[in-house]
């Protein structure tokens, strides 16, 4: 950002502080936001914390898993998650809320898609991809397959805390590949784009909004489609002993948040609450992190100087 711009943005969040009503702050303890292992959270998150600090709110990152991140916000020693995907998180979603001590805080805008994919010029290699039968086929796992596997294909799934089901769906749907569970984001993504440059079998977890999908052609795995029956009743679907035999959700990327956020700072959970960006925004911001070398609090503090506006509406709800 250059000095012009940083001033002005400096001097905006100045006018904010100066304008907000003396309760504005409510409680001054910290409000914890968690912190997960993909860009696109990390950025997220940072730009809702420091829209918060702006508005003169203490605030704490902290990180914490994506799915078992639910007990520290049920007791209230975590306050606030930025990112619950409906492709992966649902059901820990649903089972929190429904004890009365999490509340959905609404969508952020972002529209979730996460599933199997791969690079445009595998479909020669598997003739009847995207249909997931495809995969059935030896010759086609086996195109997928790397040493360590062969002759099953390689699936690449996400680190193993993003959940998502995939070793479940490979049992229930009979597939001929093995699940290998990157270590962690950058991992997933660096072998994606080794694999690329060599033209070398890959298939793996890619979700949207992300930079791949639009830097590489390819595919998503066309699986059946997602139910809340198939995930949780083995006698629907295709198998009628094991669920999962479907694809992912897709849908919303909601706020999530302790209960009492909106009793201890209303005006902090007003501005989560009115938080919204869309998957191109989000799409450039991961973009210049991941592939440009921009780090994410630069990122942010760009988007904030050119989006006042914006953020000003948030926490003046």
């Amino acid at each position: 950002m250059t000095m012009k711009r940083k001033a002005h943005y400096l001097l905006g969040v100045a006018a904010i502080c100066a304008a907000l009503p003396a309760g504005a702050q409510e409680s001054t303890d910290p409000i914890r936001l968690t912190l997960h292992d993909w860009t696109g959270q990390l950025i997220t998150t940072e730009l809702m914390g420091e829209v918060l600090k702006a508005a003169n709110y203490n605030v704490e990152y902290v990180q914490a898993d994506y799915l078992a991140q639910f007990a520290g916000l049920e007791t209230g020693d975590l306050h606030v998650a930025m990112e619950m995907w409906e492709t992966t998180g649902r059901e820990a979603m649903d089972a929190a809320t429904a004890t009365g001590k999490v509340v959905v805080f609404g969508p952020t805008g972002m529209k979730a898609k996460e599933e199997w994919w791969y690079p445009i010029y595998m479909k020669d290699r598997c003739p009847g991809l995207p249909n997931w039968e495809a995969l059935l086929e030896p010759a086609c796992a086996e195109a997928f397959s790397i040493p360590e596997t062969a002759p099953k294909g390689r699936y690449l799934g996400g680190p193993v805390t993003w959940g998502g089901f995939d070793d479940e769906r490979v049992d229930a749907l009979g597939l001929p590949f093995e699940v290998i569970h990157a270590g962690t984001d950058a991992a997933l993504f660096a072998e994606l784009e080794s694999a690329v440059q060599r033209e070398a079998p890959i298939m793996l977890w890619v979700y949207a909004p992300h930079w791949a999908p639009a830097k590489y052609e390819g595919e998503w795995v066309e699986f059946p489609e997602y139910s809340s029956e198939c995930y949780n009743d083995p006698s629907t679907g295709i198998n009628p002993d094991l669920a999962y035999d479907c694809g992912k959700p897709f849908g919303e990327i909601w706020k999530v948040g302790w209960a009492g956020v909106a009793d201890k700072w209303p005006g902090a959970a007003k501005a989560i609450e009115a938080f919204t960006i869309d998957n191109d925004d989000m799409g450039a911001m991961i973009t210049k992190v991941d592939l440009e070398g921009s780090t994410v609090s630069d990122v942010v503090a760009a988007w904030m100087a050119a989006n006042e506006a914006t953020w000003q509406g948030w926490i003046s709800q």
